[in-house]
């Protein structure tokens, strides 16, 4: 999947398997050209997740594979579904193009593994380290953007906060310890994350420099698991970012996952290094 882009599960899906479909019932482009009068780059575009797919276009396409009545209900409730628009819509005017997709993507997973070296998860910042975080990422957005992006991190928290969301959150000691606002923003951001570790749905382990070098070094990165799909990995640079997802870059990524859990400390260990930390300031 080229950098920037990544489509929405549920695109995706449908895509796969409208893309099954056509291969079971022996047919090739050509054969969709003749009997439709599609153009060979519009069914590029709908197998490859490029585009999104109509009702219509649905109902045509399974028609002309012969799928079964009930494959082709799922495929039109699919193809609605898809279309509509999510609860981040009313932040579409301060997303980041490259964000956006990613935004979406959390909404639809069940769970995300999540990696990261010099600062909290957004799934897990106060709205005071957010505003900083914002800040310092876009120096010059207004106060009405900052607030927005703000706002926008607290409400992917929800499904955190409700159980529907499950984060298992490795973080570099670096993390704890660099202070985004002030000292007592730094403590509250600290008590907050062991607030958010003592829920069932919530993993959380720290890796202290004394751990030394490791696998992911140089390297954050989330592990966005889902239903019905392969995990998505999503790696965030200065100008965008990447979205992998076949089947050596997770099988990559979750190896990484597994030694990096094995080299952290456990659960109890890490919450008394957070403690730790807050003592110490």
């Amino acid at each position: 999947m080229p950098q920037n882009q990544g489509p929405g599960v549920r695109r995706r899906v449908l895509a796969s398997a409208l893309t099954q479909l056509r291969e079971e019932a022996g047919l090739d482009f050509d054969d969709v050209i003749a009997e439709l009068g599609y153009s060979k780059s519009k069914i590029s575009r709908i197998e490859s997740a490029v585009t999104g797919v109509s009702i219509v276009d649905a109902k045509a396409l399974a028609e002309l594979y012969r799928a079964e009545p009930e494959k082709q209900q799922w495929l039109l409730k699919l193809a609605k579904v898809a279309k509509k628009r999510g609860w981040w819509h009313v932040y579409g005017d301060v997303l980041f193009d490259w964000f956006s997709e990613y935004v979406v993507l959390e909404s639809e997973a069940v769970a995300v593994d999540t990696f990261e070296i010099d600062l909290i998860p957004g799934l897990f910042q106060t709205p005071e380290y957010a505003r900083q975080m914002v800040r310092a990422f876009d120096p010059h957005a207004t106060d009405a953007v900052v607030g927005k992006r703000v706002e926008l991190r607290q409400a992917r928290q929800i499904r955190l906060e409700d159980g529907s969301f499950s984060v298992w959150a490795i973080l570099d000691e670096a993390a704890l310890r660099r202070v985004v606002g002030g000292p007592e923003d730094h403590q509250a951001q600290l008590r907050h994350l062991l607030e958010l570790a003592a829920l069932p749905n919530v993993t959380l382990q720290v890796l202290p420099f004394a751990k030394g070098p490791h696998i992911a070094m140089g390297t954050a990165f989330a592990l966005l698991k889902f239903i019905d799909f392969p995990s998505v990995i999503y790696i965030e640079n200065l100008s965008g970012g990447l979205y992998l997802d076949d089947d050596a870059e997770n099988e990559r990524y979750s190896l990484a996952m597994d030694h990096l859990r094995a080299a952290a400390l456990d659960p109890k260990g890490s919450a008394a290094l957070v403690e730790q930390v807050i003592g110490d300031r």
